[in-house]
């Protein structure tokens, strides 16, 4: 009997150590070094954050994720005397910090770099891990996070995506780290070596601190945050702290999804984040509607029971969209199904059959929400998926890949043909496949003084600068409505639709099935400015504020989603500049307070009311200027910024009045030598060389441009100073789009996809024309020598000859160089950026 005892003994001692007794328990005790793995998340002594603590620690156990987990509970003694839900989770206890004990602020977001320091100094668990994952409480984990498998580093942590972190690309990094450059927009998801975490978490709660003191740059223009409460400091605290200490980020937005989001085909997401409200059919849920529900201790109550998954099946057609329903539901049965077993831990009496309960404790319930795996889709990075598009172009030159059609909108000034020049050279030069079209605005008297149709394939609209019904004058809405027209007017083979802007050079392809762009999944680049899309804006202009996207600059979409959404698009613009009441910094982000970026949310606002939800892909567009993330290949400059390279700059708002395309050998000035650059600092030194890359490409595009024109030798030629001259304005005539159309069609072809033609024949009339005036004035020169020999040898005679000759002359002039007649308005704010 008392070798009985002693082995029972034994095996409760040997209980107590798996489940740990300080709290960070462990529930795996096999793992080794270099492997070892421990996650955290941060809560607080409230009901709120124990039933997303019953709903995380359930799929932690359901998914399989390796290693011990840790909940960091902040609470006062106060709170914790009537506290229930100790044992919710292996807890370690911390002091909390939601009203700061130096400042008396009331913050307590602020816990959870607190709590993360805490567990660095007193937890044993932390002495004894190589990798943490860092999770927050509102989250289903849907298959194990091995920071490793996710391309985790040391010295490069894995994260999602969040772009509304503004204050990372302007004076808030600037005040609060020395290495602004390094700041990356992320958070959410957090997988990084112990080592890192050891040097970042001190940083991470002294910049939260330092943030949330900074009141006067809470602006939402700011920060984003939509409340300008300083809300979102933490977040800061994190970025900002890790730009402190040098870590740059493997940013992944595939791991993680929100419920209702539609995921990329191929994706598996492996964790939910319900951070947002989402809803399937007539059903809905959203997190901040049970703040104060104590679910997890009344018995046998669970949160509204959603569709069933053969309901699904019947409500959406889409298979893109059938899958975010499934999606949904699995993230709220998932947490119901720990809501049952956590009430039978409880001590709860069996509950009462019902249909619901019956379906979660049912065979296909468990098999739909088995622990899912990465695939590798999930996991490829940017230098990964340009290889596999090589390997699969070299190794299936018989493959067939979607045709594509690139388009780009300009109008009819010299200030847009510099730009074309620069692209449509950069387009050839990038291996980009399919079509070009430049997507021509212009009045009919514009046109009737327009040389530059030669330089790109184009198709003519008619401009809608001056609004036909309004009169408003808004140049940027040419965008949509230059490609509604152009849907309407041209016959396009292609099945994918990638739209630029002129003020952009092309590095490499961009292409629909390397960035994974599917109909109903269109992909773009973060415009994370739009902080319209967070706040009243977004509610007042869409059915469907949830759904708005902060995009732009580049858009891979398919044709049918073009087709559907481009009248959308013109129709939010005009609604979105129409509403001048909304036209402040705190909406919409426009420091201009002018309403000049209502294109840019008239796309986000007519994408939203499609539920066009876009793939945010960080590392295919960069700034000139800015300091590139290492390892990516940028797919596209987008100057619409002035960038430098110590004294020597390039803003082009200087030159859009500079007629750098008709006159010969004009151009930019000429960057630095690389070879000359200062070496010491590795990041600076490649921002540095590829600004020098963007002028360059610029200069020769414009060299190549000057030598088609057939211009003369430049050595013969003095060099031309170019002095940006300030914006001018242009006065234009308007009538309806039919009226124009019409009118047009009677003097412009009517076919607009075009081809690149040989060098205009202009060029050559301009030099035949030059030839006639050097002979007009040698000519004029000889008669008036002859003329003064006539009156000073002989008898005197009327000079009427010589007068009409000089009338000749001088009308032989005129007209010949009038191109100034024109008047037009242009902003300080450019409608590109």
């Amino acid at each position: 009997m008392a070798k009985l005892l002693a082995l029972g003994l034994l095996v409760v001692v040997v209980g107590l150590m798996g489940l740990g007794i300080e709290g960070g328990s462990g529930l795996e005790t096999d793992q080794k070094a270099p492997l070892r793995i421990h996650t955290l998340f941060s809560v607080e002594c409230q009901n709120y954050f124990d039933w997303q603590t019953v709903g995380l620690m359930h799929s932690f156990k359901k998914a399989q994720q390796p290693g011990p987990i840790t909940r960091l509970l902040s609470c006062t003694e106060e709170e914790k005397k009537n506290y229930r839900g100790m044992g919710l989770a292996p807890t370690l206890e911390v002091p909390s910090m939601s009203k700061h004990p130096r400042t008396g602020d009331w913050y307590p977001a602020i816990n959870k770099p607190a709590g993360v320091v805490h567990w660095l100094k007193h937890s044993k668990d932390a002495e004894n891990v190589d990798w943490v994952v860092i999770l927050d409480a509102d989250m289903i984990i849907r298959g194990p996070i091995i920071p490793w498998e996710l391309g985790a580093e040391k010295g490069r942590p894995v994260a999602a995506y969040y772009g509304y972190l503004i204050g990372c690309d302007n004076i808030l990094a600037k005040l609060h780290t020395e290495h602004p450059e390094l700041c990356d927009k992320v958070g959410g998801l957090l997988a990084m070596h112990i080592d890192d975490l050891r040097a970042l978490a001190p940083m991470w709660l002294s910049k939260t601190e330092e943030v949330r003191e900074d009141r006067a740059h809470w602006a939402t223009n700011i920060t984003g945050d939509i409340y300008a409460k300083g809300w979102i400091s933490e977040m800061y605290g994190y970025s900002f702290g890790a730009a402190e200490v040098g870590l740059r980020h493997k940013i992944n937005d595939n791991l993680m999804i929100y419920p209702g989001y539609i995921p990329r085909e191929g994706v598996e997401p492996i964790l939910f984040h319900y951070g947002l409200p989402f809803s399937v059919g007539n059903w809905s849920f959203s997190k901040l509607d049970h703040h104060d529900n104590d679910i997890v201790y009344d018995c046998g109550r669970l949160f509204p029971e959603p569709p069933y998954p053969r309901q699904v099946q019947l409500m959406e057609s889409d298979p893109s969209k059938k899958r975010a329903l499934f999606l949904s539901i699995e993230c709220i049965n998932t947490l119901n199904e720990g809501l049952l077993l956590q009430h039978k831990a409880n001590g709860c009496s069996k509950p009462s059959w019902s249909k619901y309960l019956s379906f979660l404790r049912s065979n296909t319930f468990a098999e739909l929400t088995q622990p899912k795996f990465l695939t590798p889709a999930t996991l490829q990075t940017e230098d990964e998926s340009i290889q596999t598009v090589q390997k699969q172009v070299i190794d299936e030159p018989g493959k067939q890949y979607p045709k594509i059609h690139t388009v780009f909108s300009t109008e009819c000034t010299p200030y847009f043909d510099w730009q074309t020049v620069g692209f449509v050279h950069s387009f050839h030069l990038s291996g980009q496949p399919g079509n070009l079209t430049r997507l021509l605005s212009c009045t009919d008297e514009d046109l009737k003084q327009y040389t530059g149709h030669n330089l790109a394939p184009t198709h003519y609209v008619p401009s809608m600068s001056r609004h036909p019904l309004t009169g408003d004058w808004y140049p940027a809405i040419n965008k949509p409505a230059a490609v509604l027209h152009w849907l309407n007017h041209a016959d396009i083979d292609a099945e994918f639709i990638v739209i630029l802007d002129a003020d952009m050079i092309l590095r490499g392809p961009i292409t629909p099935w390397e960035f994974k762009a599917e109909r109903g999944r269109p992909v773009s680049t973060p415009y994370g400015y739009l902080i319209g899309c967070d706040n009243e804006l977004a509610k007042l202009h869409t059915r469907h504020p949830e759904a708005c996207d902060k995009v732009g600059g580049v858009i891979i979409m398919h044709i049918d989603d073009l087709r559907n959404f481009a009248m959308l698009w013109l129709h939010k613009t005009e609604e979105v500049r129409a509403d001048k009441a909304h036209y402040a910094t705190n909406i919409t982000g426009d420091i201009y307070e002018s309403g000049w970026i209502s294109e840019m949310y008239g796309y986000s606002f007519g994408a939203a009311e499609l539920k066009l939800r876009h793939l945010i892909n960080p590392e295919i567009l960069i700034y000139p200027g800015y300091v590139p993330a290492p390892g990516v290949r940028y797919r596209v400059f987008h100057y619409g910024l002035e960038f430098k390279v110590g004294n020597w700059s390039i803003d082009k708002a200087n030159y859009r009045n500079v007629d750098l395309v008709n006159r010969c050998w004009a151009k930019f000035p000429d960057p630095p030598d690389p070879s000359t650059l200062d070496r010491a600092d590795e990041n600076i030194l490649q921002r540095d060389l590829l600004s020098i890359e963007c002028a360059k490409t610029l200069n020769e595009a414009l060299r190549l441009h000057h030598e088609r024109r057939n211009c003369p030798d430049p050595s013969t030629i003095s060099t031309q100073n170019l002095n940006s001259g300030k914006e001018v304005t242009m006065s234009r005539k308007f009538g309806s789009f039919d009226e124009i159309s019409a009118s047009r069609s009677n003097h412009m072809p009517k076919n607009n996809s075009q081809k690149l033609s040989k060098p205009a024949m202009i060029d050559g009339m301009f030099s035949a024309f030059r030839f006639w005036v050097v002979a007009l004035w040698v000519f004029a020169g000889l008669g008036f020598l002859a003329v003064m020999f006539v009156v000073f040898s002989g008898p005197k005679r009327k000079g009427t000859r010589g007068k009409i000759h000089r009338n000749k002359r001088r009308s032989s002039y005129s007209g010949s160089f009038d191109m100034n007649g024109r008047d037009r308005q242009s902003r300080s704010a450019d409608a590109s950026l």
